[in-house]
């Protein structure tokens, strides 16, 4: 890795910022932007160093000390003969809505030196959306950008409509000089200098605080959520070593992600973002699976999801953002183009699985806790769910579950959301109304789980009885529609023609998870999964190689999900497969040590005897926060047992 491809990510309290080298900001844009991120805008976009008039060098480039703290050694140019008269320590920290940043100049030389730094600084207030690489342009008529100098710093303000922003710069000392980059049309970067006297061996300080004021309401000041208790590692299972470590760096990347949001009655509520750098948010899928998986040691991130997602229940049908009553919200977000509806994912309800994997955590959490509380309290809300499942999710009239494809949002509307992901063996796209695979086991698990919190708690047995009845014609219906005999594997979806989009996918994984499959196609599945066309060495792969969609840098047509291999292991366990459970997790937790004993939202799919280590997918989040959930999915299967306490034999329906 060169010093231009170095890259310092630091992450606390609904914060991050990326750094160069030298912790410097350039204002790249593409796969890795750099800058200070809060609310899906930049607040910083240039923090760019000179010393005596030239770019420094890094003794020791920027590392990343703890998850919100870097630190680097800088020089002036020097030579053998003439050594550099002092050095700068730098060091930088993130905290809520903050960048801070001390420099330590040391004299290297007996006589008296004077230091010159110069510090161009720039906030451009882009959006999230804007810095993708995928050539999208957002008009953003009547912005005006502004900069001006304070008494200690700089105050960079952007304003569009009823839109307001601000990036606040203090500096101790101030600095001797600010003046204007000069560029055609005119910059609002501003360069600060300041002339440092250093005595014999002395040092001097400059002290330098980033606020970023996003639109709206303040970001909180309160640190990120403390761990929990969670129960010990199970001394017998295999690997426990680097489970243990895997689960650890898990569970701390939580903590990086948490987030607060507000929950189903105004209070305020703890959630895992999705991931850094794009997901910094709440995400309906990835929030759910990610507490399920947690559930038996982190069961409050369970119930602290369920209501920041009742909260944001659809209650009204709106075809911009596919909001319907009783539906889950995909994600929120809190950008200026949001606010302004100019993309659909202020409050975005494009998922088809968000609603049933709802209902599923709502009864495993009453199952795993035993508090009737949460159940009780968000009863009106599961029972929308259930109907909009029926109504607008397309149970009754369609028979399955089913999106058709948002031409202003996602093509795709399950977890594998990349356009071309729900395809047939020849590569071709299914389209609409589309019926993936997974999403009838969440539903049918949805339904009998329901149907257990209506007698258990509601005490609504007529309720119970009619949607035993539905999960019972939904598994006859998908073991007729969705099994296909020659390859002896279920169809990835069903196109809106009723045609099997037939590639062999991982999706088929998941059915062992919900238990719409019976037990003998369920674990001939399990063991196909574990074959090497499926199974990389280190992990099950999105789709099976030798396909013609395959492509193992594809993002759901070949790669490798950690989160993807948790469902499937937590199926496989359930299925009795301990085999294979153990297969797949040796697999993750020997990629996860290749990376710090973190695993990345995602893998490519090239096989394990090919490098000594997995090859990374090159626009993987990380922190992210299913993957971080993942080894604490991996521990529950291992130890044979659902995350609801029942052995993993037992139904979920029994």
């Amino acid at each position: 890795m060169t010093a231009a491809d170095h890259r310092v990510q630091l992450v606390r309290d609904a914060t991050f910022v990326r750094l160069g080298a030298d912790g410097e900001i350039s204002g790249i844009r593409g796969s890795t932007p750099d800058g200070l991120f809060c609310q899906d805008a930049r607040h910083l976009s240039r923090w760019r160093l000179t010393v005596d008039g030239d770019a420094p060098a890094a003794l020791v480039p920027a590392t990343a000390d703890t998850d919100s703290m870097a630190t680097c050694v800088l020089t002036p140019e020097g030579t053998r003969d003439e050594p550099p008269a002092y050095t700068v320590f730098r060091r930088q920290s993130v905290t809520a809505g903050t960048l801070t940043e001390h420099l330590t100049l040391v004299g290297n030389r007996p006589d008296p030196v004077t230091a010159r730094l110069d510090l161009t600084v720039d906030a451009d207030f882009a959006d999230l959306f804007e810095l993708r690489a995928d050539d999208r342009h957002y008009a953003k008529p009547g912005a005006r950008h502004e900069t001006r100098s304070t008494s200690e710093g700089l105050l960079f303000t952007y304003r569009r409509a009823d839109w307001h922003a601000r990036t606040e710069l203090t500096c101790r000392p101030a600095p001797d000089e600010v003046v204007p980059e000069r560029t055609e049309p005119p910059s609002t970067a501003r360069t600060l200098t300041w002339h440092l006297p250093l005595d014999a061996h002395g040092r001097a300080d400059l002290y330098l605080t980033v606020h970023a004021r996003p639109h709206g309401r303040p970001l909180p000041a309160s640190p990120a959520a403390a761990r929990q208790s969670r129960r010990p590692e199970p001394a017998t299972a295999a690997g426990t070593d680097d489970l243990t470590r895997a689960c650890e760096r898990g569970l701390a990347d939580l903590d990086l992600l948490t987030i607060p949001v507000t929950g189903v009655d105004g209070e305020d509520v703890r959630v895992p973002a999705a991931g850094i750098p794009w997901f910094l948010t709440l995400f309906g899928r990835d929030s759910l699976l990610t507490s399920y998986f947690l559930l038996p040691y982190r069961p409050a991130t369970a119930a602290a999801v369920l209501s920041a997602l009742a909260a944001t229940q659809g209650r009204r049908h709106d075809v911009f953002s596919g909001e319907q009553p009783g539906r889950i919200v995909h994600e929120t977000r809190h950008g200026e183009l949001a606010h302004f509806r100019q993309i659909p994912y202020g409050r975005y309800y494009g998922a088809v699985d968000s609603t049933p994997l709802f209902l599923v955590l709502l009864h495993a959490h009453h199952e795993a806790t035993g508090d009737r509380s949460l159940a009780a309290r968000l009863e009106p809300h599961a029972r929308r769910a259930v109907d909009w499942m029926l109504t607008d999710g397309g149970l009754e009239r369609h028979g399955y579950l089913v999106y058709t494809p948002d031409p202003g949002g996602l093509a795709n509307q399950n977890w594998k959301d990349s356009a071309g992901a729900i395809c047939f063996r020849d590569g071709t796209q299914a389209r609409g109304p589309i019926a993936v695979c997974e999403a009838q086991g969440y539903a049918y698990d949805a339904l009998l789980r329901t149907a257990r919190l209506a007698d258990e708690v509601w005490r609504d047995e007529p309720y119970a009885r009619r949607l035993r009845e539905k999960a019972a014609r939904l598994r006859d219906r998908f073991t007729a529609d969705f099994w296909m005999p020659e390859a002896d594997f279920p169809a990835l979806a069903l196109d809106g023609d009723g045609r099997q989009a037939d590639a062999l996918a991982s999706d088929a994984g998941h059915l062992l998870w919900s238990g719409i499959l019976d037990a003998d196609r369920s674990r001939r599945v399990g063991r196909r999964l574990l074959e090497p066309d499926f199974f990389s060495g280190w992990a099950i792969r999105t789709l099976a190689a030798g396909q013609r969609p395959y492509h193992p840098l594809s993002y759901h047509r070949g790669s490798a999900w950690p989160h993807d291999n948790a469902v499937i292991a937590l199926g496989l366990a359930r299925q009795g497969l301990t085999a294979e459970v153990r297969t797949v997790t040796e697999g993750l937790l020997a990629a996860a040590s290749h990376h710090g004993h973190r695993l990345p939202e995602v893998l490519a799919g090239y096989d394990r005897s090919a490098t000594a280590g997995p090859v990374p997918y090159p626009h993987s989040c990380s922190p992210q926060a299913w993957a971080a959930a993942t080894p604490s999915a991996l521990r529950t299967a291992l130890e044979g047992e659902r995350p609801d306490g029942a052995a993993r034999g037992t139904p979920s329906s029994a």
